[in-house]
């Protein structure tokens, strides 16, 4: 966690992106990603969710410990999904269960009001990842995602946010979705590492869902993602490529009829 730090002093950008079984970690690890986040996204884009709000603990033990297995370099992030650190006592409990998974760390949402959580599982020996900003497991409260820090009120409850999961002992924070000036101001007041998506290209780091990035789930796109590949694409044409050559073949034990053309 210190080496995040010392990234963010010497001005070197840190690497983000989602991983949620053993191929995907392992191929972030080989590619030099330096933290792969297990993230509570995977209630969408694996499991088919309308939102993060539907993931269970037992999901994120489920899929930590599937990404643990691929990795050998990067610091592993698990998310606590919603409810499981709704106090101090449960927050604890529930990121061992991560730890025991294979995080080396873990994630929750929420700034000046969960910082007696971050404090309670730092000391209990778990880094916490800090998460403010646009909080996903509130959309549903929030109506929507939706940019923060747009105003100079909500940059101050931002701030204080930032100040508050530093003084509790995050090793770092995620900003989502906040106006890029006041990401900015963030970064330039607190001494551990923001890590932005959605957020302005003056964060410490940047984190994106790797689903995104590489085009692999085609229904929903975020405006804020650049794509790199289009790993949709290449598999539908991979899939109807063996459809058709499988039905060419005719039926099986009956000899194939030449096609017209």
């Amino acid at each position: 966690m210190e080496a995040l730090r010392e990234r963010k002093q010497r001005g070197e950008r840190i690497t983000a992106l989602t991983a949620y079984d053993y191929p995907t970690a392992r191929l972030l690890d080989e590619a030099g990603v330096d933290v792969v986040l297990v993230g509570d996204s995977l209630g969408m884009v694996v499991l088919g969710y309308q939102d993060t709000t539907e993931v269970t603990l037992q999901e994120m033990v489920h899929h930590t410990r599937a990404a643990a297995r691929g990795l050998q370099r990067a610091l592993l992030v698990a998310d606590l999904p919603i409810h499981t650190y709704d106090t101090p006592a449960e927050a604890v409990a529930n990121a061992r269960q991560l730890v025991a998974a294979g995080a080396q760390a873990v994630k929750l949402e929420g700034g000046a009001s969960h910082a007696a959580q971050i404090e309670a599982v730092v000391n209990a020996g778990i880094p916490v990842m800090a998460h403010i900003g646009m909080l996903p497991q509130s959309v549903r409260e929030e109506g929507g995602y939706k940019l923060k820090g747009r105003t100079p009120a909500e940059a101050e409850i931002l701030l204080r946010d930032a100040a508050a999961v530093e003084a509790a002992g995050a090793f770092a924070v995620v900003l989502e979705i906040v106006a890029a000036e006041t990401a900015r101001q963030i970064t330039a007041a607190i001494d551990i590492p923001t890590i932005g998506i959605g957020s302005g290209e003056q964060c410490d780091g940047q984190i994106l869902v790797t689903h995104d990035l590489i085009g692999l789930f085609p229904w929903f796109a975020p405006k804020f993602v650049r794509r790199e590949a289009d790993v949709a694409a290449e598999m539908r044409k991979a899939f109807e490529a063996f459809i058709s050559r499988t039905r060419g073949l005719g039926v099986r034990g009956a000899e194939a009829k030449p096609r017209a053309v």
